[in-house]
Order: C-alpha cells, then sequence, then structure tokens
C-alpha cells in the first residue's frame, strides 16, 4: 500500500516545521531599544603639582652654551633637592642645543650668531604649600622658563569611579526621560560601555622668567574636575 501526500498537505507541513524560524526572525525585527550616552564629573581638590622647569643659555659658542646651562640646571636641580622633592619626583624631559641665526644681511643664507641651549626638567610637587616657593628659588638657582604647570591627583582612582558612578546615573535618567516622552516603558538594560576619562588639562604658560624674584610667586590650586562618559542600551517594552 502507497502512502500519497497531497502537494497542498505537504506545502502546509513543510510552512509548519518552518515556523519556529520564522517567529524567532520576527521577534527579532519587533525588538526595540535605546541608546543613551551618560557623562559625570567628579570634583576635589588637588593634592598635586607638575611643573615644567627650565634653563635656556645663550653664547656665542655650542660649548659656552651647553656648558653654562649645565652648570645652571646641576644648580637648580640640587636646590629642587634640598627643598625635599624626592628624586623619583624630578624628571628630565627636554634637551636641545640649536643655533641662532641672524637673517637680516642673507635670508637665504642666515649668519650664525651663536647658539642656545636648553634643559627642562619634570618636577612633581606632592605638598602644593611649597609650589610657589620652589618656583621663586629654582629661578633664584638658574633656571629661566617655567613651560607648564598642573595640578593633578596624587591617587585619582575614587575620582574616576565617582565621575563612572555620575556617567551611569545620567545615562539612566536620559533613557527614562525619553521613553517617558515618547509614551513608552522602559525595558532592562542590555548593554553598558565605558568610554573616555578626561583628567585635568595642564595649563600651559611658555614664559620666560627673569631671575629677580624675592618672594614665594602666588599660586592657587582652586578645583580641578575628572570627567568620564558611559554608553548605555536598554530594552523598550
Amino acid at each position: 500500500m502507497r502512502l500519497f501526500i497531497a502537494p497542498i498537505a505537504l506545502a502546509s507541513l513543510m510552512a509548519g516545521c518552518s515556523a519556529p524560524e520564522a517567529l524567532a526572525a520576527d521577534a527579532q525585527q519587533q525588538a526595540r531599544t535605546i541608546t543613551v550616552n551618560g557623562e559625570g564629573t567628579a570634583s576635589a581638590v588637588p593634592d598635586m603639582a607638575v611643573l615644567n622647569i627650565g634653563v635656556q643659555s645663550d653664547a656665542p659658542t655650542a660649548a659656552d652654551a651647553l656648558r653654562a646651562n649645565s652648570s645652571n640646571m646641576s644648580a637648580t636641580i640640587k636646590k629642587l633637592k634640598d627643598l625635599g622633592i624626592a628624586d623619583h619626583d624630578i624628571q628630565t624631559s627636554g634637551l636641545s642645543l640649536n643655533p641662532r641665526y641672524n637673517y637680516e644681511k642673507n635670508r637665504s643664507k642666515p649668519e650664525v650668531i651663536g647658539f642656545t641651549a636648553s634643559n627642562t626638567v619634570t618636577v612633581r610637587l606632592r605638598d602644593l604649600s611649597k609650589a610657589g616657593t620652589v618656583i621663586d628659588q629654582a629661578v633664584q638657582s638658574g633656571a629661566n622658563s617655567l613651560n607648564g604647570i598642573s595640578f593633578a591627583f596624587d591617587e585619582p582612582k575614587p575620582l574616576y569611579n565617582e565621575a563612572r558612578k555620575n556617567a551611569v546615573a545620567d545615562a539612566k535618567a536620559k533613557a527614562e526621560l525619553l521613553t517617558d516622552a515618547a509614551g513608552v516603558r522602559l525595558g532592562r538594560l542590555i548593554t553598558i560601555q565605558d568610554g573616555y576619562v578626561q583628567s585635568p588639562s595642564p595649563k600651559m604658560y611658555g614664559a620666560r622668567l627673569e631671575m629677580a624674584a624675592d618672594s614665594a610667586v602666588p599660586m592657587e590650586a582652586g578645583e580641578s574636575s575628572i570627567t568620564a562618559s558611559i554608553s548605555m542600551v536598554y530594552e523598550i517594552e
């Protein structure tokens, strides 16, 4: 006895077999999400300053410029250490020796009229109350340039964490606001992605200092902030 299945019945049976896959694809297409970005900040009074203190020396010859520069920088570094700054908080960050030209007579072939030697050290100062005195004493010892100063945190991790928490709260508040305005319900959190963390930016001065200071340079640390961002994806019910 042979079993006969009508074409229409066979087609219905095949369609029934693929129904779960079709339903899953349809559900995936109907899934609705909302993506929000949050930003949070955390502020505190800095407990560390980073200074870029340098010596620039001009002389007729390269040897004389380098010799004078090395002498003044050695005296500056010694003074910094005498003020209680640890060796590991003083680091050479720039060293150069370049000719100086006179372009007035011949611009295409300028005349060398001397040399400039430059040496810069980055100093991490962990006692902010000494910042003005350190700059003053460095100048008295031979430094004549302050290329930059920034205020930072010796241990910034707690502030990073606080900024991230504030960023998450900001993103969640945005998601609730948007879904409420759209007349829909906010569902479960699907994904969360950490973004950037921005630390305080250095204040650059790039000034050449006169060697005639008699008192501590006025210095105010103020308050610095750390900013963090976060990206979150929610399901819309």
